[in-house]
């Protein structure tokens, strides 16, 4: 979806589900969120927090989410430069057991892991598939953020906090390689 798509389908989300605008942001999974000067990212909207607001609203969810989707993700194989700001809101959102779009929320989140592994450059089906490493930073900047956010990965991926069924054992996996990757690195 190229930016002018994007920012139609933010308007429209806007349209349709104005109590979103004016929420607060005071929720503890969005702090930090308005001190993200997401205007300057690259093809990112600037009402994105307004999407990650929406994430709380139970009417608003779902349509919040495929919107977040399509701005997160510049194509099926490549997340957007975007990602790596949002990460530390969809895990702290994702890890609230009453959201209704959490499965959704995790889903994203095994996406971003995936998609922000490096790329063996020795590999050509997957330079071909992903491209080269130095061509997407953006994959660089979500392995730091998933990093940096650890120990709320980790916080999420609980046995508890996670009921039977809502993450299976290969993404489980995939997240923890991406809050841990030197201890899955000779995996």
């Amino acid at each position: 979806m190229d930016a002018a798509a994007e920012e139609a389908a933010v308007a429209r989300f806007l349209r349709e589900y104005p109590q979103t605008e004016q929420a607060e942001y005071g929720h503890p999974a969005l702090v930090g969120c308005t001190d993200v000067a997401w205007s300057q990212i690259p093809g990112c909207p600037a009402e994105l927090p307004v999407l990650l607001r929406g994430l709380l609203d139970q009417v608003a969810g779902p349509e919040a989410l495929r919107v977040l989707d399509n701005v997160l993700m510049n194509s099926v194989f490549h997340v957007s430069p975007a990602m790596s700001a949002a990460l530390p809101f969809l895990i702290r959102l994702a890890a609230l057991p009453d959201i209704a779009v959490r499965s959704g929320l995790v889903d994203l989140l095994v996406v971003a892991a995936e998609l922000s592994q490096p790329v063996d450059a020795d590999n050509e089906r997957q330079v071909l598939l992903l491209g080269n490493e130095c061509d997407h930073p953006e994959r660089e900047w979500c392995r730091a953020a998933f990093a940096t956010h650890a120990p709320a990965l980790h916080a999420l991926l609980e046995a508890e906090t996670l009921p039977d069924g809502l993450i299976s054992a290969a993404d489980r996996e995939c997240l923890l390689r991406a809050a841990e990757p030197q201890r899955y690195s000779s995996s």
